[in-house]
């Protein structure tokens, strides 16, 4: 039986997608130019954020690996060549599809909270959040598992060594890579950031004080030597030999609260996916403390019943009934989603179909609620969860989806002396003043507060969906919030309206996380459908293509 072509793909407003055997012209580049046409593959597909890293997974495929292996060469890539939001200082979540098992299996390589970490550590003496010390310090930075999680899965699932997945990372921070025009775009946006400390401007900063360039090669010695070491001696070296010493060195001259003992302590885990199913297609994405799954399947439930075959792609009554089922499940997202370590997260509850039920019939199909008049649902309290994606396909139908981050673009800016990689500032997604009304008048959450060892939450959601047993959707974003919303869209302009693949990554997106109640609209949605929105009682802000790079 020949073997259908793959839908495989990595939301960004730039993709990078590389196919085996494609028979039509792969979408790769360093524009924004929107290609209606998808890159097909018979034998295999690599989708990421940077061309060198999907080259590099699509030569592991060439020479025999699995997509787990190319997944994880491709992610080490990143780590090198797109330095905003690919890491070995941050971490993620991870979904491996076997396909002779048929298993899906989730890797938690979130990062954690330090055993120093206090509640009120973000607030100065008059209980006012400090966003300087939030984001851009050494206590920002919580315990990174990106090289604990890609290890574990190339050991657990690959068919490749760790060596062998990190030599084209070596080689392109050795040698160098050459610097497009996104990346030096976005060097010149944080410039004042990457000037901040000694290390990371011997980075980015040329010794004659001015940044790189498009066309300037960037070579990243430190980084080299760093990942020879993972190379020659295997992930323990980051956390309990000589990287270690590196990052607890500097942590303990600036304040910083990792220690050894935070470092040997941390492991990845192996969890249970959460599952829905939408007009008989199964998603399946990561449970918490990635918020993203169980709030994506949320809003499908609700969603399920209304026919948008019928009233149309980004009609104002489909952008409606849409942005209406996104507040009520942010609304949740506030009140029950933490670390599972910590806090009961009703899982089922939430992703129930009654619930949906309960949700739905409260939908105005003629008239916006205000987010103001929308509190946390009575979900059902069952007992027993700056961002880049890839997503990777093999010739067998194994299926990877990963999500990872430093949080902010080029995380806190701070480079590990003699390391050559940016530190997260992951604190910053944990709620600093719990019980309390933020800017936007939204309560922050107890669930999500901080506390020593704890998960923050996340919404970064990888996201498989399949059909009959087999994979037909591999998916996943950058975004903060709007990733939840990205990855919804994405998988409804696909079933609910019929699109290829790349025209429902293209298509203008809408969000709105509840509070501010404010309905966020890509450019590109027509004038009447605006106003008619603004008719029932939207706020709408209309914005120019979304740029994701930035937060998880």
């Amino acid at each position: 039986m020949a073997k259908r072509p793959f839908k495989v793909l990595a939301l960004y407003t730039t993709l990078c997608v590389i196919a085996l055997i494609a028979p039509v012209q792969p979408a790769c580049g360093g524009t924004n130019t929107l290609v209606f046409l998808p890159a097909e593959g018979k034998s295999g597909m690599v989708v990421t954020g940077q061309e060198g890293a999907s080259r590099a997974g699509l030569e592991v495929l060439r020479r025999g690996g699995n997509a787990v292996d190319a997944a994880v060469t491709a992610a080490f890539v990143m780590a090198v060549t797109l330095p905003r939001a690919g890491n070995i200082g941050g971490g993620g979540f991870m979904l491996i599809h076997s396909a002779k098992t048929g298993e899906i299996a989730a890797i938690d390589y979130w990062q954690r909270a330090t055993g120093r970490a206090s509640r009120d550590m973000f607030l100065d003496g008059d209980g006012n959040v400090d966003p300087k010390l939030r984001n851009q310090s050494h206590p920002a930075t919580v315990v990174p598992g990106t090289v604990a999680g890609l290890a574990m899965a190339l050991n657990r699932f690959g068919t490749i060594s760790l060596a062998q997945a990190l030599a084209p990372a070596i080689r392109y921070a050795e040698e160098g890579f050459m610097i497009n025009g996104k990346l030096a775009a976005d060097m010149k946006a944080y410039e004042p950031l990457l000037r901040s400390y000694p290390a990371t401007a011997k980075i980015f900063v040329k010794p004659d004080g001015r940044l790189y360039k498009a066309g300037d090669i960037l070579v990243k010695k430190d980084l080299a030597g760093v990942l020879k070491a993972l190379a020659k001696d295997g992930p323990d070296v980051f956390y309990e030999g000589a990287i270690a010493d590196l990052i607890v060195k500097q942590m303990q001259a600036n304040g910083g609260l990792i220690r050894s003992e935070d470092l040997a302590a941390y492991k990845p885990l192996f969890t249970t996916p959460v599952r829905g199913n939408y007009r008989g297609y199964d998603v399946i994405s990561m449970p918490p403390p990635s918020s993203g799954g169980v709030h994506l399947i949320e809003i499908l439930n609700i969603l399920e019943s209304f026919d948008f075959g019928r009233s149309g792609h980004n009609s104002a009554a489909t952008i409606h009934l849409t942005a209406e089922a996104m507040k009520r499940a942010f609304a949740d997202l506030s009140e029950y989603l933490g670390d599972p370590d910590f806090v009961k997260v009703p899982v089922k509850g939430l992703t129930s179909k009654g619930y949906a039920d309960a949700l739905r019939i409260k939908i105005n199909p003629l008239k916006a609620t205000a987010g103001k008049d929308i509190r946390p649902g009575n979900a059902p309290r069952y007992e027993h969860d700056e961002t880049t994606h890839l997503s990777v396909v093999d010739k067998e139908g194994n299926a990877v989806s990963s999500t990872y981050t430093l949080n902010g673009s080029f995380g806190n800016g701070i480079v590990v002396e003699g390391g050559g990689f940016l530190l997260n500032n992951e604190m910053d997604n944990f709620n600093v003043r719990p019980g309390k009304v933020d800017e936007h008048g939204m309560r922050e959450g107890e669930a999500n507060a901080i506390a020593p060892n704890k998960g923050m939450l996340s919404a970064m959601s990888p996201t498989m969906v399949m059909k009959d047993g087999r994979v037909f959707l591999v998916t996943g974003s950058p975004g903060s919030n709007r990733i939840i919303s990205t990855n919804l869209q994405v998988i409804m302009n696909v079933i609910d309206h019929g699109m290829n693949i790349q025209e429902a990554v293209n298509a203008s997106r809408v969000h709105n996380d509840w509070l501010p109640d404010e309905l966020q609209i890509e450019k590109g949605i027509s004038p009447d459908t605006v106003k008619r929105l603004s008719d029932l009682g939207h706020t709408v802000t209309v914005a120019p293509r979304w740029e994701l790079p930035q937060v998880s």
